[in-house]
């Protein structure tokens, strides 16, 4: 394998079964970890493996890697057992081991000589990789120096160094921002064009549609499988979005009134999402029940489903969604407040104006301004470097500005207060619990940390246990738990002493579907309650909650608004492009485009034209030059992922 496209080669043949797996199971003692899995996966494919923390992915991961048996069932890798085919195996795992003292080089020729790659082969693969994941100019730099994405493309690389047939990847893009995500995933459809198979274990739904086959896990098994296309259309219900300026009173009619036809309602920050079975009796029951609360500044539009959709509708259907249970408030809040919206003028909580941090000569912030308001959940999104972790710790007193105006709670003058420190809750990238302590010793501390009064302790301690779903396991090492899981208890360690100001720096990094849908209806609902919420994320899909965001880019603020006004504001348009040729084409583009512009979703492209009524013809007359298939080509609106990609190299160009 040589790491080049040829045109014209198919990009994916299903002619051979690369990975066969029949009623696989594993169990740990008396723990059944995965329980009776049949998978097939053909050479070339690209096959995403979903599903929450312990649903066995992992386990299924270390089988298929060779470095675990199996309790029962057949396991072969191109006919061969598991085991021994792991010289064609690549394995990428949730940790993966960099060097971070040695430089990209020093990484790669340890691996090699590890995988017995000979000299002369190193040299040739060592420059086509670096060449490829574009890191040719940091081959001296030490790997601890590099940002999350360029780690998680070294480790990449030195997976692909002995250029195995098979390459499995376990959640290889957690923490890592939008952009680097998207090269990363444009990376890996290379390779599948090329032939290589690859599995990846992701939680994120968006990088699942990049798949030709998706499989949702669920406690061991296989709930449902297909290719994203087929798993939306068996959906059978229809995604209304629903824009009015009073949304939660819209989520209360539609969601609290019995409709047959109405099957789930889901707010974000500027819309809600309402699922039907039927499209025209869908619109004309949220017709007649917002007009009925005399809801009458609203509009209703017709979506495709999500993949999320699919699955999270799958997963109640078989009742294996969790319960939500709302957070055990002591506060009184008032119903006038929960019925204030923000338009009506909410008080500022967190206010920065001209905010700028040195770090020696280096500026790291540069003149931002923001305003968020009590009852507001309010993104701050950016790349990896971007500012917006040294933008927090300034903002909750942290770090010392170098310059700039800061009122926090109205307090301006002293950000590291006993009493305001208590009306400030506070989840950091890196999560904020010790790992050995047990969970309950986490909480407990936290609890006295936060001043909860004594009385409260086992109340709040036992909702977030059982939120997060490990009643029984309260004493356990909280370093023993998944990333996932982690993530669910310091929330609710963050949140246990009710704060009016609630800062989230990636709250959901790793965390799976079903976890991520509770922990933003909790948000929404300490949002409701009157906290001010600051949150980054790097999984844009999840940022349209916030009610407004802004974008940063090298330290500065580039766009600010609401989710649906940065995504109408983009300049040019959004074109999906189906051909037969999928790789191929995309080479062909971005040989005539900027190679941000084209992106590839599984059996799609999505091109971003900037006059595209003129640009469309050209663009269809290149394609078919080479005598590749256009099967579709059609303008679709832009995801908030587009938008950002575009802002940040717009701004960057």
């Amino acid at each position: 394998m040589d790491y080049q496209v040829t045109p014209g080669t198919q990009t994916l043949s299903l002619s051979t079964e690369a990975i066969y797996i029949r009623g696989l199971h594993k169990h740990y003692g008396h723990l059944a970890a995965v329980r009776g899995i049949d998978l097939t996966v053909h050479s070339g494919e690209m096959f995403g493996l979903i599903g929450p923390d312990g649903a066995g992915k992992t386990t299924t991961f270390h089988i298929l890697g060779g470095v675990m048996e199996p309790t029962g069932g057949e396991v072969l890798v191109f006919g061969r057992p598991a085991r021994d085919a792991r010289s064609m195996t690549g394995y990428l795992t949730q940790q993966f081991s960099l060097y971070l003292d040695l430089s990209l080089n020093e990484n790669l020729r340890y691996v090699a000589g590890l995988r017995q790659v000979p000299d002369d082969l190193f040299w040739k693969r060592r420059n086509k990789l670096l060449h490829l994941m574009n890191l040719e100019e940091f081959a001296s730099r030490q790997a601890g120096q590099l940002s999350g994405g360029m780690k998680q493309k070294l480790a990449l690389c030195c997976v692909l160094i002995s250029q195995p047939q098979v390459l499995l990847l376990d959640e290889p893009t957690t923490g890592v921002d939008p952009v680097s995500r998207r090269e990363f995933w444009d990376v890996l459809a290379q390779l599948s064009a090329e032939g290589m198979t690859i599995v990846v274990a992701t939680p994120y739904l968006d990088e699942a549609e990049r798949c030709h086959s998706v499989a949702l896990m669920y406690e061991g098994q296989i709930q449902k499988i297909g290719t994203p296309a087929n798993l939306r259309a068996s959906l059978a219900l229809h995604r209304l979005e629903v824009c009015t300026s009073n949304l939660q009173l819209a989520e209360q009619v539609l969601s609290h009134t019995a409709q047959a036809n109405i099957v789930d309602v889901q707010t974000f920050g500027d819309r809600l999402d309402v699922l039907v079975k039927d499209v025209a009796l869908g619109r004309k029951q949220v017709d007649k029940l917002l007009q009925k609360k005399q809801l009458l500044d609203y509009s209703i539009e017709l979506t495709s489903p999500t993949l999320e959709n699919v699955f999270v509708t799958h997963l109640r259907q078989q009742g294996l969604a969790a319960e939500f249970l709302p957070f055990p408030s002591s506060k009184a809040t008032s119903k006038q407040w929960i019925e204030t919206s923000i338009t009506q003028g909410a008080p500022i909580a967190i206010y920065a104006k001209n905010l700028n941090r040195f770090f020696g000569n280096f500026q790291a912030v540069k003149d931002v301004n923001l305003e968020v308001r009590y009852g507001e959940i309010f993104g701050l999104l950016g790349a990896n470097g971007s500012g917006k972790t040294t933008t927090i710790k300034m903002l909750c007193g942290l770090l010392k500005a170098s310059g700039g105006v800061i009122s926090l709670g109205g307090e301006t003058s002293n950000l590291r207060s006993t009493d305001l420190r208590r009306r400030i809750g506070y989840m950091s990238q890196k999560f904020t619990l010790y790992d050995d302590l047990t969970i309950l010793q986490n909480l407990e501390f936290y609890c006295g940390v936060y001043g909860v009064p004594h009385k409260l302790h086992r109340e709040k301690i036992d909702w977030v246990i059982s939120t997060c779903g490990l009643e029984g396991q309260e004493n356990k090492l909280t370093g023993k738990l998944p990333g996932g899981w982690k993530q669910r208890v310091a929330f609710g360690a963050s949140v246990m002493h009710e704060p009016d100001i609630l800062f989230l720096d990636e709250p959901t990094s790793g965390v799976d579907p079903l976890a991520r849908r509770q922990f933003w209806k909790l948000i929404n609902d300490f949002a409701r309650n009157g906290t001010a919420i600051l949150v980054t994320t790097h999984y844009l899909e999840e940022a349209e909650q916030c009610n407004r965001m802004s974008f940063m880019v090298a330290g500065e603020t580039v766009v600010s608004g609401s989710p649906s006004s940065i995504k109408t504001s983009q300049p040019g348009q959004l074109i999906e492009v189906i051909v037969n040729q999928n790789q191929a084409t995309a080479q062909l583009l971005k040989q005539h485009l900027e190679p941000w512009r084209i992106s590839i979703f599984a059996d799609s492209l999505h091109v971003v034209l900037d006059d595209w009524e003129k640009e469309l013809p050209q663009l269809r007359k290149l394609i078919e030059s080479t005598n590749f298939t256009i099967y579709r080509i059609r303008p679709i609106r832009f995801s908030l992922e587009d938008a950002f990609i575009g802002i940040v190299q717009r701004t960057q160009n």
